[in-house]
């Protein structure tokens, strides 16, 4: 049976979302700086990241700019991604590895079998395409794979607890990609970016589920000092530490 994320290894999607949507999500650069702020104060010394899902590697990059001492590795399932990730210019590239690998699938975690743990580990709008038991899972595995000391940080995209709420989310990404695209020199009505929004073919691989759910998953698995450090609507960033 064929997964619901597996859309996002098509090209043509990764490019869609990575010059139509990745840039209009509101307040990303708040939720870099936030994420970075959280990262300087667990973790001042960062030796060694992974970005997890990492997309075109927005918040590796982040990591990677404050840190260029650092040894990053950042994993996606997409070749398209993986490929764009690559592309993005940065000092010390030789400092960050891209791997092409699925966090879906168990194993994924032999990757790094014999490799140093990580002083931070990161997300972005990856991890709840994955079913709930999963998303479990792999925080239980992203646990296993921190210094004692680490840090995971999850930005994600969370369910809301009322329709209303839902629909206030809704309403704000699509004033956020009308905007967007009005700065690049698109003449599409908001309307039509609605109607592109409610019909985008990724909507079915999203398995969301609530903050709160999510960080109780964390407290169990043993992580500490869990909070939300960032919340508008259904995006969310939080994380925890494992424990010394």
């Amino acid at each position: 049976m064929t997964r619901a994320d597996e859309v996002w290894k098509t090209e043509q999607l990764a490019k869609t979302f990575l010059e139509g949507v990745r840039g209009a999500i509101p307040l990303a650069t708040e939720q870099i700086e936030f994420m970075l702020r959280v990262i300087q104060k667990v973790r001042p010394q960062v030796r060694r990241f992974l970005d997890l899902g990492c997309g075109n590697g927005i918040l590796g990059r982040a990591i990677h700019t404050k840190y260029p001492d650092a040894k990053g590795v950042l994993l996606d399932f997409s070749e398209s991604m993986i490929k764009a990730a690559k592309n993005q210019q940065v000092d010390k590239l030789e400092n960050l590895d891209f791997i092409v690998q699925d966090f879906g699938v168990k194993s994924w975690v032999d990757c790094f079998r014999e490799q140093d743990a990580f002083d931070v580990i990161v997300s972005g709008f990856a991890i709840h395409h994955q079913p709930d038991e999963r998303k479990k899972e792999i925080y239980q595995e992203i646990y296993g794979l921190l210094q004692p000391g680490g840090l995971f940080i999850n930005l994600e995209h969370v369910s809301s607890n009322s329709k209303l709420l839902e629909e206030a989310f809704e309403e704000l990404m699509i004033d956020s990609l009308y905007a967007f695209h009005r700065r690049q020199g698109s003449q599409q009505s908001k309307e039509e970016i609605a109607q592109e929004y409610y019909k985008r073919p990724d909507k079915s691989a999203n398995i969301l589920a609530p903050i709160e759910t999510q960080c109780d998953w964390l407290r169990e698995l043993g992580f500490t000092q869990v909070d939300c450090y960032m919340k508008v609507f259904e995006l969310a960033l939080f994380g925890g530490v494992r424990p010394e």
